[in-house]
């Protein structure tokens, strides 16, 4: 089918466009932007005037659930949540159950999600044999099989033997290793930020010492191998700086925040308000401030929903017996255009860290609206405004922190390889 999209801004965060373009599709792909190409003629005409035009969101951290935790969320229910976010691509953990350490896993997952053709799915393999961090598993099958790069998720690895080899293994074919650092004995039974919060309501805490040993140890780690190293959702100023300075020095090192982090403090759990139960726990104000920085001066290369939809029994509990996680694909745009409006950053620049940057941390070249590109694409109406209600949210896991705050854009268009899976 052929789609001409006409009157809108069209923002490219990677061939640095911000301006009122038409973009052009034919047989899926991105065919011209700007003139008509010769002899075209559009089966679909989209009037995006007074609307963005963008590259869909890719988005490096969803967990859809599947398999094992259905009756937290499906696949379908997940991609659906996706496409209204306007997110075209998503990258999910390996901790499902069993995890993905099998390429038969992962072939099924990759295969359930073509056939609901809504999103595209970049599984991260498991790094080692059911998350337990003792054998390392098949990489290279799991790379063929679709694995796009490989991760304990929040399980711990204790044993740094294991790492290393697991990152001289990963160094020597190119593969990609993603981290969250959490020294697991020092957040051992920790709910919330070593804090005043944590203080006040007698929480198990967290320092921020557990996830800054663990990051100094990969660190050296990748010094040591030269694998290529993501860390995920850094959440403290102390980490923050620890990346700022191994990127300086020319280390192979990456690293994203989660959206949560981004706008929340530990003063947002309240009175033990478990929405705010998350992984890592929300930090101090100074933490925030340290991560926004971060985000503006590139040391944070890619924002994320850290979606983790849980069921409402889970959440319904006190707040150190609550499960962690929060839903989040609904509300990626709007909080990145938020901060964005924060801090007084062009939108060109905000949107790389949901389109351009994620897709070059999974190896992917996608995230961009180049004449030859997969015609994904977003298109979304920055002064929309609407509140966030659980009800509303078409995620199975209903549970977020931002439950009841307005906010400013809501999508209207999501295209996928040139063909419409959501309009609002």
């Amino acid at each position: 089918m052929n789609i001409e999209i006409t009157n809108g801004r069209l923002i490219d965060p990677k061939n640095s466009i911000d301006a009122r373009q038409n973009v052009y599709i034919v047989d899926r792909r991105i065919a011209a932007i700007g003139a008509s190409p010769p002899g075209f003629v559009a089966d679909q005409t989209i009037d995006a005037g007074g609307l963005v035009v963008m590259p869909g969101l890719m988005d490096v951290a969803a967990r859809l659930r599947e398999p094992g935790y259905e009756y937290k969320a499906t696949l379908e229910s997940e991609m659906n949540a996706a496409v209204a976010g306007g997110i075209t691509s998503l990258a999910c953990p390996p901790d499902t159950d069993p995890p993905l350490d099998e390429p038969g896993l992962v072939e099924m997952l990759k295969r359930r999600a073509r056939a609901l053709n809504q999103a595209r799915l970049f599984p991260v393999g498991a790094l080692t044999y059911g998350l337990k961090g003792a054998e390392l598993t098949e990489m290279n099958e799991l790379t063929e099989a679709g694995c796009k790069a490989f991760s304990q998720a929040d399980a711990a690895l204790t044993d740094t033997r294991v790492l290393l080899r697991a990152m001289q293994y990963a160094a020597t074919f190119g593969y990609r290793v993603w981290l969250r650092p959490q020294d697991s004995y020092l957040a051992k039974n920790g709910v919330a930020h070593d804090g005043e919060v944590a203080t006040r309501l007698g929480l198990p805490s967290i320092p921020v010492i557990a996830e800054t040993i663990a990051l100094a140890t990969a660190l050296q780690l990748a010094r040591e191998t030269g694998a290529i190293l993501h860390i995920c959702r850094v959440s403290s100023a102390a980490a923050v700086e620890m990346i700022r300075l191994a990127k300086q020095e020319g280390l192979k090192v990456s690293c994203d925040v989660s959206m949560n982090h981004v706008h929340l403090t530990e003063m947002d759990i309240g009175y033990f308000d478990a929405n705010c139960r998350l992984a890592p726990p929300l930090r101090s104000a100074a933490d925030r401030a340290a991560l926004r920085a971060g985000l503006l001066d590139g040391t944070i290369d890619a924002i994320c929903s850290n979606h983790s939809p849980v069921d409402d029994d889970a959440k319904q509990l006190p707040f150190a017996e609550a499960e962690a996680g929060a839903t989040g694909l609904e509300l990626l745009l709007p909080l990145v255009l938020k901060w964005a409006e924060q801090e007084k950053v062009p939108l060109l620049d905000a949107l790389a860290h949901v389109t351009i940057n994620p897709a070059l941390l999974l190896g992917q070249k996608m995230g961009h609206l180049s004449v030859g590109a997969h015609a994904d694409i977003c298109i979304f109406d920055a002064n929309a405004a609407w509140k966030v209600a659980p009800a509303a949210l078409r995620s199975q896991g209903k549970n977020t922190p931002f439950n009841g705050y307005e906010m400013q854009g809501r999508v209207c268009y999501t295209l996928l390889d040139g063909q419409i899976v959501f309009q609002q």
